[in-house]
């Protein structure tokens, strides 16, 4: 079904359905500042990229205590009102940007939107979360059955209920309780009265980043929300820990069983913002070298390079950097799409991919051309770009890849269509190739990826570096409720 407006885009490029990989959503929190909701405000607007459904933020004023505010639609639209923010008074905020992937996907209520709040014995506390708990539906029967009354369809909401039932003495123990019966990725930040806390899941799998503000601290989905409040970077939450932040300062504990890291690999191709760094490197750097990487593993002759905006831009550069081959704009992005009146007709909605990308026609006409774009899901996107390159005058298409083949659907956070709708799932490259009907198709190898991520000796098969379940089929967690739902995990000795 086409979506209910057809210039309420929101990320989908053919208006029909959607293309794109979602993550699910942005994390930040900020303690020791005055007006600290107005500075987790700019930093969810510079982590808008992870989720554009819904946001909200919650404070605490000594005076006037807890205060919240979700709200739909973007970042700007809501929370840059006075009228908004003067609500969410305190030196002590956190905050949630939202792309659904659990719960009433593209059906959100208003109670869905984090972070979620609750009243504890020893006072209150609201919490927000990113990546997914892949057992929540056992959890959410469980408590059910001992009487827990749930008010969203979110998976987030089972922490809150594990955290009442625990018999901790503080809130940040209560947490600790809740979080070791939970499986799956997540990356928290939650507060209480007078703490900030951050915690990463002991494989790592999504990203939370400690920063500096003043006399106050943040904690951040992304290094490129410290840098819109000014914060200094401080360093990445390690895998499996947990830090608690007040007025003196930050206390670091690991209350899980250390692990091997499994860093989301997709973080760097696509997820995170080119300006963020990961892990000690910077994202577009990284783009840059699979681009490099690509060039070297599938080259072509042709006459221009050309990203898919603007995913696939970095990428693009090193690709042209490493054949030699000019880079040019050649498919240019209108930054101004948005909603608008303009009634739903079928005229507009068959203009489809064309809304929100135009091809530079006196660059592309007569030219060999290669696209470099960050993935491939359904190839319905891809196939409509390529059509209007060839309607451009282009004489040759050549697609090239910066991630391997999307065969496995995500299930730590990332809305991934099921596996039967996913091309790389049913189809092997050449017959993706013949599928999308261009001159050539090629993606970057798993080692190659590797490699550009700063790993010289590509992926060890025994003990992967990373998160790769999206390419591999091998799932560093069981995503239990979905293999009780009938999905069928890649046997052992595939």
């Amino acid at each position: 079904m086409p979506p209910a407006h057809p210039f309420d885009t929101s990320g989908l490029l053919d208006l029909g359905e959607d293309d794109t990989l979602h993550e699910e959503c942005g994390i930040f929190g900020v303690v020791g500042v005055q007006d600290a909701s107005t500075f987790v405000a700019l930093g969810l607007h510079a982590l808008q990229h992870r989720g554009q459904e819904a946001g909200g933020i919650v404070a605490h004023d000594p005076e006037q205590g807890f205060n919240n505010a979700r709200r739909f639609g973007y970042v700007r639209d809501n929370f840059t009102s006075q009228k908004i923010m003067e609500t969410l008074p305190g030196p002590l905020s956190i905050g949630h940007v939202r792309y659904s992937t659990s719960g009433s996907k593209g059906q959100t209520a208003i109670r869905d939107v984090q972070p979620f709040f609750g009243e504890f014995s020893m006072g209150g506390a609201a919490i927000a979360h990113n990546g997914n708990i892949t057992n929540a539906n056992t959890l959410r029967r469980e408590l059910i059955e001992r009487g827990s009354i749930f008010q969203s369809s979110s998976d987030s909401e089972c922490i809150i209920h594990l955290m009442a039932r625990s018999m901790g003495r503080s809130i940040p123990d209560r947490m600790e309780e809740a979080l070791r019966k939970v499986e799956g990725a997540f990356s928290v930040v939650a507060m209480t009265r007078t703490k900030l806390i951050g915690v990463r899941d002991p494989l790592g799998v999504r990203p939370l980043v400690l920063g500096k503000i003043g006399d106050g601290w943040a904690l951040s989905s992304e290094t490129c929300a410290l840098d819109i409040i000014g914060a200094e970077f401080v360093r990445e939450i390690e895998p499996g820990e947990m830090v608690v932040i007040n007025t003196d300062g930050v206390q670091s504990h690991f209350p899980f069983r250390r692990q091997k890291p499994r860093f989301c690999i997709f973080e760097h191709v696509y997820f995170s913002r080119p300006d963020s760094i990961l892990g000690g490197r910077s994202v577009y750097e990284t783009r840059e070298a699979i681009g490099r990487e690509l060039a070297k593993e599938s080259p072509v002759e042709a006459d221009l390079v050309c990203p898919v905006p603007d995913s696939g831009t970095p990428a693009a550069i090193g690709f042209s950097l490493e054949s030699g081959i000019p880079y040019a704009m050649g498919i240019i992005r209108n930054q101004y799409m948005g909603r608008t009146f303009i009634e739903p007709t079928e005229q507009i909605r068959n203009m489809g991919v064309r809304l929100k990308l135009n091809v530079n026609r006196a660059l592309i006409k007569g030219k060999r051309v290669i696209l470099v774009d960050d993935s491939v899901v359904r190839g319905t996107t891809s196939r409509k770009i390529k059509e209007m390159i060839l309607d451009a005058g282009a004489k040759e298409v050549h697609f090239r890849i910066a991630s391997p083949p999307t065969a496995w659907p995500c299930f730590y956070g990332v809305d991934t269509p099921q596996r039967e709708k996913l091309l790389a799932a049913t189809m092997s490259e050449d017959e993706m190739r013949e599928h999308l009907a261009v001159d050539s198709l090629k993606f970057i190898s798993l080692d190659g990826l590797y490699r550009a991520v700063g790993e010289a000796q590509g992926r060890n098969p025994t003990c992967p570096q990373y998160c790769d379940a999206c390419f591999s089929g091998e799932y560093p967690v069981k995503p239990a409720d979905m293999v009780e739902q009938g999905f069928q995990m890649k046997p052992a000795a595939e």
